[in-house]
């Protein structure tokens, strides 16, 4: 049976499919000894053999792990300036795997990696509805109120951002932890939302994405996940057309957090 070429490529765990399509437009990807470039380009993998820089690729296992990413590592593979990249966490098995989603050098928390290049695409794309859940400690006056500011939804450079849930908790000493909710992936927008409505960021982490939680996984560790945590990524953009209609104001005030 025939597919895309760059589908192939991405399933095979050698690019995302976004990629793979720059692999194809630079020449890198032939079939049958033959450069393929056209985006539409058309794969059967039982009687073509693909290869990329000349190295036969093929189907592999599906993989992906959970990484508890420490503060201070790079989301990056190739950086001279980078003095810990999350690859350095990782054994040589794991160094084919790419990640899904970015965390800044100061974030921490969840990062899922997979060789499954068209699943990572279709969670990370907007219309894949899934949610990214964070715990921000953060410093400043007013929390509350600038806290149902966030609810309401503030207006950032790229557009309005508005949080699918919030909640907020207070520590003994009145430090405030929040508990966020989005439903997108733009670069350090939780960064820009606590600066937009002025208060200050000590902390952020990652807890969940989709189905998969961080739990007591330690910094600087990974797991693989499990089959449960597989059929929710699995299942994640089916639900778009639900999704959309849930309410995507709401605030909790509480002592505690609440799931």
């Amino acid at each position: 049976m025939s597919i895309r070429l760059h589908k192939y490529v991405a399933s095979c765990g050698r690019a995302s499919r976004r990629e793979a399509e720059r692999l194809m437009a630079a020449g890198r990807v032939a079939v049958n000894g033959k450069p393929v470039s056209e985006p539409g380009a058309l794969v059967d993998p039982e009687r073509d053999r693909v290869t990329v820089d000349g190295v036969a690729v093929r189907e592999r296992r599906v993989r992906w792990i959970a990484l508890n990413k420490p503060r201070g590592a790079d989301v990056t593979r190739h950086d001279p300036h980078s003095e810990l990249s999350i690859y350095d966490l990782l054994p040589r098995e794991l160094a084919h795997l790419f990640y899904v989603g970015r965390l800044d050098r100061e974030s921490e928390g969840l990062l899922l990696m997979t060789n499954d290049g068209a699943k990572a695409h279709a969670i990370q794309h907007p219309s894949g509805a899934v949610d990214r859940e964070y715990e921000v400690e953060v410093a400043g006056s007013e929390v509350l109120a600038k806290v149902s500011r966030l609810a309401r939804g503030v207006a950032l450079e790229d557009g309005t951002a508005r949080p699918v849930d919030i909640g907020v908790s207070f520590g003994s000493r009145g430090e405030a932890t929040l508990r966020l909710v989005l439903r997108e992936g733009r670069k350090r927008e939780v960064r820009r939302m606590m600066a937009a409505v002025g208060l200050g960021l000590r902390r952020l982490t990652r807890t969940r994405f989709g189905s998969v939680s961080l739990g007591s996984l330690p910094a600087g560790e990974w797991r693989d996940l499990t089959e449960r945590e597989m059929d929710g990524l699995a299942q994640a953009p089916k639900n778009v057309a639900g999704a959309a209609t849930r309410d995507r104001r709401g605030l909790r005030k509480r002592r505690g957090l609440q799931g």
